[in-house]
């Protein structure tokens, strides 16, 4: 699979920092780390990543609303959710909005690989 950019979107700094370490680690580059929903919709159309990861549970503008909103910037985007366990209503709710995947915290890099592959394989349209 080619190298894709990723935007890493989480309110944990070592979080974002363990997602982007595993990114590398299989050849992928961090496009970019916002700490909102607010933040990622606001750089999302000057960094274009490929794909970002978006935390559900954020200050401010959440996860589903950050979701929606980056989706009328570009209905192509590829937004996979990362959640806790316990929130599968928060999941349905993310899906529906137009997320492509999710992957439960904490998360193993096997698992973000396979599922960047699996999205990216599935819904990217080049």
């Amino acid at each position: 699979m080619k190298s894709l950019r990723v935007m890493i979107v989480d309110d944990s700094a070592l979080t974002a920092k363990k997602i982007g370490a595993m990114l590398e680690d299989a050849g992928h580059i961090v496009a970019g780390v916002c700490e909102s929903g607010n933040e990622a919709v606001e750089v999302y159309q000057d960094v274009k990543p490929d794909m970002v990861t978006m935390d559900i549970t954020m200050l401010g503008m959440n996860g589903i609303e950050a979701t929606k909103a980056i989706l009328q910037q570009n209905n192509n985007a590829l937004i996979i959710m990362v959640t806790a366990h316990g929130q599968e209503q928060m999941v349905i709710e993310a899906i529906e909005a137009g997320a492509k995947g999710y992957l439960l915290k904490p998360i193993k890099q096997d698992s973000l690989i396979q599922m960047i592959s699996k999205v990216y394989e599935k819904y990217a349209d080049d």
